[in-house]
């Protein structure tokens, strides 16, 4: 059977390509916004301490791989998801102080957090939707006494949020 070359090598560069993302992806480095498994967000107490937490975790392999920062949110996300953030008073407040959060892709984060908060409630536990904490990016929160110090926060996908600005790895 006769096979053109071209076609050979286009199915040779997609598996390779294909393979080369499943291992990225199985080691925890997806260069691809896509799947988006949410996040696990953890709050510093200054700048400062961000900076070294963030350093400390790239000795031990967890680098930097973006810098989100807003107004009230200095934020770094490492190449597994993981984000380290330090807020300003007046965000750390809104949330009740929380220190860390489980990040949820939601197609309406805003509805998703009024289920989540109302599921609780059903549950017995206080929770309330807080939709103001950082206006300038649509996440939906969720500050519940379910779970002391955390809040769970709802967002679309990242491809849908305001590009990160990359980090290089020759700077650190």
């Amino acid at each position: 059977m006769f096979i053109p070359k071209w076609i050979l090598v286009i199915a040779s560069l997609l598996i390779a390509s294909f393979v080369a993302w499943s291992l990225l992806l199985a080691s925890g480095r997806n260069p691809l916004p896509f799947p988006d498994p949410g996040s696990r967000i953890f709050a510093a107490q200054s700048r400062r301490a961000k900076d070294a937490v963030v350093a400390l975790l790239a000795r031990h392999g967890l680098k930097e791989r973006f810098r989100f920062n807003t107004k009230g949110v200095q934020r770094s996300i490492l190449w597994d998801g993981t984000i380290i953030n330090y807020s300003s008073p007046d965000i750390s407040r809104k949330l009740g102080s929380a220190t860390s959060s489980i990040g949820l892709v939601s197609d309406d984060p805003t509805s998703s957090a009024n289920d989540a908060a109302e599921f609780l409630r059903s549950k017995g536990f206080v929770a309330r939707v807080v939709l103001d904490a950082e206006p300038t990016l649509p996440i939906a929160f969720v500050v519940t006494d379910a779970m002391p110090g955390t809040v769970l926060n709802f967002r679309r996908s990242v491809i849908h949020l305001p590009k990160p600005q990359p980090v290089d790895d020759a700077a650190q």
